[in-house]
């Protein structure tokens, strides 16, 4: 996310000094390969989920959202164990379950509960919000968790990025800008601060940060309504962003927090900001050569989800990229290999508007171009907006403007993401 994700966040400022902070020399070359840390996950039953639990707040009174029938939660009968597949499984769920474990739900990290319905109806994700985390977040993500059907568990995602796009420093510690971290640390430094910043997230239960920005940038400046990145950008260096990114990257994962690589495939000298309007890429052969080579090293890495921006890319097509099937199934899944979760920037962006898509409208075209999960902004009745985007989904299938197969696909990504197997 871009703007709206820090529009509550404090004033950005320039890129701040650490006292006590050992500053070293830029370091340039390659950091060497950092042992994948298995990422844990979360929930408890029948299903065979990794020990590490995470997930969200409190009951909460129920409200417009669409609810589960048994039946779509009831396990799929197979021919035999040993063709037992999450595929098979999610075969047999209802379109509208398979639907709602796609979106993520926008949420105040104040007060989680409000999302109780979404996530009692199969909400794939929940989104926090806010600037200052309570406390006792991670007691309420976990009440909230309680409430996944079939305890498959939950991806609890934030912004933290560093600098000015921090929702809950106060509880987890504060990082710099990455424009100070890629001109000041090494990869390694940069692993090691964020490591500790990520095992406290998983303490408090959040296991997904909307984190690294790869976008090579090098602009100094707060980020804004024409540019997008600023001091969010390690660097105006390809080779600095690809080995800062994946160090970044690797950090969050040796804390047990999924990381969120965007912006596919690249912000770096985008004509506008799309949170606040219609935004262009640099045209597709320079973002070839410049901005996709961090995203080739984070798949090279292990990357588990990449997100896709909202610009247009001149030379892909006259859609933004996450509702390109020549963006994602083509270039980023085809040719660079990508088989984790592609997740897309809030729909709720004017980009996206001035498309022509409704936010439910976008969703669908989202997963009919590869996406695997959509996410938009907290305002206005997130309840109704949820089920919108649902029967969006649902009424794409029905209609055959959207696969079955695609969705399951999509699904089946989710699940992936947090290890849950669905077979015995």
């Amino acid at each position: 996310m871009n703007l709206p994700s820090y529009r509550d966040r404090r004033s950005a400022t320039a890129p701040p000094r650490f006292p006590g902070r050992a500053t070293t020399a830029r370091r340039l070359s390659t950091a060497s390969a950092v042992a994948v840390v298995l990422l844990a996950s979360c929930g408890t039953g029948t299903p065979k989920v990794a020990p590490h639990s995470s997930g969200p707040g409190a009951s909460h009174a129920p409200s417009a959202a669409p609810s589960p029938s048994p039946s779509s939660l009831a396990p799929h009968p197979t021919a035999s164990a040993t063709s037992c597949t999450n595929g098979t499984k999610l075969a047999g769920w209802s379109n509208r379950r398979l639907a709602m474990l796609t979106i993520a739900v926008p949420v105040s990290e104040t007060s989680v509960s409000d999302v109780t319905p979404q996530v009692s109806a199969g909400a794939g994700g929940v989104l926090l919000f806010g600037s200052k985390a309570p406390s006792d977040l991670g007691s309420r993500l976990t009440a909230l968790k309680s409430h996944v059907p079939g305890h498959l568990g939950l991806l609890v995602m934030t912004d933290e990025e560093g600098g000015g796009i921090q929702r809950m420093a106060n509880l987890v510690g504060s990082l710099p800008w990455p424009a100070y971290m890629g001109t000041h640390w090494t990869p390694a430094q940069i692993q090691q601060n964020v490591t500790k910043v990520a095992t406290n997230m998983s303490a408090a239960q959040v296991n997904m940060d909307l984190a690294p920005v790869v976008d090579v940038d090098g602009r100094n400046m707060a980020p804004s309504r024409t540019n997008p990145d600023g001091w969010r950008s390690f660097s105006g260096s390809t080779s600095v962003v690809s080995t800062d990114g994946v160090a970044y990257m690797n950090g969050l994962r040796a804390g047990h927090v999924i990381p969120v690589v965007k912006h596919f495939p690249g912000l770096g000298g985008s004509s506008y900001n799309s949170d606040f309007g219609p935004a262009r890429t640099l045209p597709w052969p320079t973002l070839q050569k410049v901005g996709i080579p961090p995203f080739t090293a984070a798949i090279k890495a292990g990357a588990p989800v990449i997100m896709v921006s909202n610009n247009i890319v001149p030379g892909l097509g006259t859609n933004p990229a996450s509702m390109s099937p020549t963006a994602i199934s083509s270039e980023l899944r085809g040719k660079l290999g990508f088989k984790g979760l592609v997740v897309t920037d809030s729909l709720s962006a004017k980009a996206i508007s001035a498309a022509g898509f409704s936010i439910p409208a976008a969703a669908a075209q989202a997963l009919r171009s590869g996406a695997d999960m959509v996410m938009f902004d907290l305002g206005g009745n997130v309840s109704s907006q949820t089920s919108s985007i649902a029967s969006a989904i649902t009424n794409a299938v029905a209609g055959g403007h959207l696969a079955r197969s695609r969705l399951i696909d999509a699904a089946g990504h989710v699940l992936a993401v947090r290890h849950v197997n669905l077979c015995p």
